[in-house]
């Protein structure tokens, strides 16, 4: 079964539903059964057309479920409206849908976290870890906005940046976490770009750019991680660090900054230094001075303060550490880093170790426990 295939298809197919009178919760709902059904039908039977056939079936479960509600006879009118057996228009309705599920009945954030669920196919837990909030938490969420928007006809869509922030946290869940989906979030956004004149979503895809181009380098043959500093920059994509730092130009002469443009110039240094050594660590610490002002997120303050301490030594970025709530993710390896940068070995083994069993997934686990017992190796010679 090609579960990569059937997530490429939801969004067409929910748009395809939304169209012929569905309101987003049922299409939402009647797509999950059709993908179950998949799941289920074709190992053994596959269809010639996958589009049509979730479609057809999809539709057909919609029906079934309008049937039960007590206006059975207008919402039975609409089994002539079922779509004809062949093959299935090739049209991607995906960015449309990524609007329409950014409804104005719903706040941002509920607007996002459905937006992931019903269009990025992440899970809960996954869309949870994005938020920093607990599992059972984003459930309540996303089925509150699952009810505000039952309902509601598929013919308001949201602003942009619901949308934005919706493809920056499909980026990211496709870049480091159980789901590949940066490249399809790069294409939707390359989409939006060409449709909609806008600093930030040009920010936005210069960032995507920028930090695909060193996938190659970040794990090792093994599947371990390999940290920035490690990495084989011969290895880094030349072509889209280039179009990265285009983009981001254009966008920044535009001098109307905001968040996507000042994380894709932190990328552009990383990106434009021939070395580690040779990173200029004091333009990204201003920066992230500049971040930190457009939205306060203690995440950006985290990494400012590790950027501090490449910039003016450990003690520095320690003194910033001090000041962030200790609870705060990957604030223990920080602080792990910072130590060992400062040549406090065993504290900063013991910081790795406690880091490790906080790790939110088991590559960033494995790496934490193997710089702990390289430091604890060190210091055993």
């Amino acid at each position: 079964m090609n579960e990569a295939l059937l997530r490429s298809l939801t969004p067409s197919v929910i748009a395809v539903l939304g169209r012929r009178g569905a309101d987003f919760a049922a299409a939402e709902d009647a797509v999950q059964d059709a993908l179950v059904e998949a799941v289920r039908v074709w190992p053994a039977d596959p269809p010639r057309d996958p589009k049509a056939w979730l479609v057809t079936v999809a539709w057909r479960r919609f029906l079934d479920a309008t049937r039960s509600d007590a206006a059975r006879r207008r919402r039975e009118d609409l089994v002539d409206q079922e779509p004809e057996p062949g093959a299935a228009p090739a049209v991607d309705d995906t960015l449309q849908l990524y609007f329409l599920c950014a409804h104005p009945s719903l706040t941002p954030s509920s607007a996002v976290a459905l937006t992931l669920r019903a269009v990025g196919g992440l899970t809960t837990r996954q869309i949870a870890q994005a938020y920093l909030v607990p599992e059972a938490t984003m459930a309540q969420r996303i089925s509150r906005a699952k009810r505000t928007v039952s309902g509601v006809r598929f013919d308001r869509p949201g602003d942009v940046a619901t949308v934005l922030r919706v493809l920056y946290l499909v980026f990211n869940e496709g870049y480091s976490g159980d789901v590949d989906l940066a490249a399809e979030a790069i294409r939707i956004t390359r989409q939006l770009a060409a449709r909609i004149d806008h600093p930030e979503v040009a920010g936005l895809l210069a960032l995507m750019l920028l930090h695909h181009a060193r996938r190659a380098a970040r794990t090792a043959p093994d599947g371990s991680l390999v940290p920035l500093a490690e990495q084989d920059r011969g290895r880094w994509d030349t072509r889209l660090i280039a179009e990265g730092v285009g983009v981001l130009q254009a966008a920044l002469a535009r001098d109307r900054l905001g968040e996507f443009q000042a994380q894709a110039a932190v990328a552009a240094l990383h990106a434009d230094a021939p070395t580690a050594e040779e990173t200029d660590w004091v333009q990204i610490v201003e920066w992230y001075d500049e971040l930190a002002r457009l939205t306060d997120s203690p995440v950006v303050r985290l990494n400012r303060a590790v950027a501090v301490g490449e910039a003016d030594g450990p003690r520095a970025g320690l003194t910033a550490l001090a000041a962030l709530d200790p609870a705060l993710p990957r604030h223990t390896a920080a602080a792990a880093y910072l130590h060992e940068r400062d040549g406090d070995l065993t504290t900063a083994a013991r910081l790795y170790a406690e880091a490790a069993r906080k790790a939110p997934d088991l590559a960033e686990r494995d790496h934490l426990t193997r710089q702990a017992a390289r430091l604890n190796a060190k210091r055993s010679r």
